[in-house]
């Protein structure tokens, strides 16, 4: 028995997020069938040559290829995300560089904000430029930025709906109105967004990229990675190129993934209270000279928030009067919050993006980002937020 339709109407996103792309065996299970499989067995050897011709939705051939597991999951954050089809990947970086190297050839030209993970600066700076792709970098909050760096020739334009960790947003709308304009693709990291507030593809996005590591788990267990957008571009550009480099899911975290978006909508919206309750308590404390949270009337990009999101997502960041040293003693102090380079956990994390996340960078381009040396990212967790606001509010004390 299957509940895999790609053409069935789309649910409520929590609704989705539980039953989306079911696919159950002849048992009758009820949760998600784990099939640790590298291969498939046919029946006769016209069979197999007749699936390597064309493999329908429910054939598969090779791990590598697709997995019933691997498919649910890319059909439940398809539907999801309200995308045509999804390609899961090893991890959230093979998800960046699948949605990019996939679709880029030598002589192409590429837009991408400047403000991105480290990781992504690498793929952009070095892998790109280096198989002769010209990259042109822009401050991503400006649009006058993007309207003159986007060209007749640009094949594609990146960036991350919300940057890490300083929580800067581009607006997808206008960008992609310039983007579409050119016949540019708008590839859209969105991390930080999380499925539960996005609604990028809505909003013009062609690719949008995940880590599933981080929220979509949930719980520090997997890596994992997913690249959405329509049908045609998934299966005939992004999956010849992730298929043949190798750059799949396991079928195991694929099937963690799946648990964990049962709760995605629960846990993120729990974050993002909790996320909040903590800026506003922190806000004007006399050791931060800024709490950054796109919820926060005070963030410069409020309004774009609402608008494109509808909340200020699970994330915020302080700016510690005091730098680095400040900085490391507020982590040091703290009894709840744990130290990691993790997000979107059940756990608050702590992390010092100059010293950890963004310790490529020059201190000149850090500076420009607003990554200063006092700059603390938090990720919210699950605890009740009146414990971590006096977590945070007894390391701060003695600043």
């Amino acid at each position: 028995m299957s509940k895999h339709d790609a053409t069935a109407p789309r649910l409520d996103k929590r609704t989705e997020a539980v039953h989306g792309g079911t696919r159950r065996s002849k048992y009758g299970e009820v949760s998600e069938a784990l099939f640790l499989t590298q291969g498939f067995v046919y029946d006769t050897a016209e069979a197999a040559e007749a699936r390597f011709i064309g493999a329908g939705p429910d054939e598969f051939i090779y791990a590598r290829y697709g997995n019933p597991t691997v498919a649910m999951f890319e059909d439940r954050i398809a539907r999801l995300e309200g995308a045509g089809d999804a390609f899961a990947t090893a991890s959230g970086m093979a998800a960046v560089n699948g949605a990019l190297v996939s679709m880029l050839r030598a002589g192409d030209h590429v837009v991408s904000a400047r403000a991105l993970f480290g990781s992504c600066l690498y793929i952009l700076e070095e892998v790109l430029t280096r198989y002769g792709v010209e990259v042109t970098f822009v401050d991503g909050a400006d649009l006058g930025q993007w309207r003159e760096a986007i060209r007749p020739d640009t094949k594609a334009v990146f960036f991350e709906s919300m940057s890490n960790p300083v929580l800067e947003l581009v607006d997808i709308e206008a960008v992609a109105r310039l983007a579409h304009a050119q016949g540019a693709l708008v590839v859209v990291d969105n991390v930080f967004s999380t499925p539960v507030w996005s609604r990028a593809i809505e909003q013009g996005a062609d690719l949008v990229v995940y880590s599933a590591t981080k929220h979509i788990d949930g719980q520090g267990r997997c890596l994992g990675g997913v690249i959405l957008g329509t049908r045609d571009h998934i299966r005939g550009v992004v999956e010849p190129y992730m298929k043949h480099t190798g750059g799949s899911i396991s079928p195991f975290n694929a099937w963690v993934m799946l648990k964990g978006l049962e709760t995605l909508d629960l846990r993120v919206r729990a974050q993002t209270t909790c996320a909040k309750a903590i800026a506003e308590a922190l806000e004007g404390h006399s050791a931060l000279a800024r709490v950054i949270h796109p919820g926060l009337p005070s963030h410069p990009q409020h309004d774009l928030a609402m608008r494109q999101l509808g909340a200020g997502g699970t994330m915020l960041a302080l700016d510690l009067k005091g730098g680095k040293e400040a900085a490391f003693a507020f982590l040091n102090s703290l009894q709840i919050a744990v130290i990691s380079n993790n997000l979107g956990d059940a756990k608050t994390i702590v992390t010092h993006p100059a010293t950890t996340t963004h310790q490529r960078l020059e201190p000149e381009v850090r500076a420009a980002l607003g990554i200063g040396d006092g700059v603390v990212r938090i990720s919210a967790g699950l605890e009740a937020p009146d414990d971590l606001i006096a977590d945070f509010l007894q390391a701060l004390e003695p600043l």
